[in-house]
């Protein structure tokens, strides 16, 4: 999955549901929370565990999730399978033949 920084103006408003990243770096996080000077912001840890933290805005960049690798994926696949239907196919017919 990839994901762009969205230009915003410093000190930019936050709200719930928006998809924020540390300025430093690090794994994307949702905006559970919003306030004039911090953020709660939750995320799936590598294990699977949700994580809950408020952070200042100061730290935050907010970005925007790029769905179209995965469509590009969820493609390949679809590709992929055809042409595995399409061997087996072939194979059926030679040894009909």
């Amino acid at each position: 999955m990839a994901w762009s920084t969205l230009n915003r103006e410093p000190n930019m408003v936050f709200k719930a549901g928006d998809i924020v990243i540390l300025k430093s770096g690090g794994q994307a996080m949702t905006v559970a929370e919003a306030r004039p000077e911090e953020v709660v912001c939750v995320w799936m840890g590598e294990e699977g565990d949700l994580f809950r933290e408020s952070l200042p805005v100061a730290v935050l960049e907010a970005i925007e999730i790029d769905d179209e690798e995965e469509d590009e994926e969820d493609e390949d696949d679809a590709e992929d399978a055809e042409d595995a239907e399409d061997a087996e196919d072939d194979t059926e017919a030679n040894k009909v033949a």
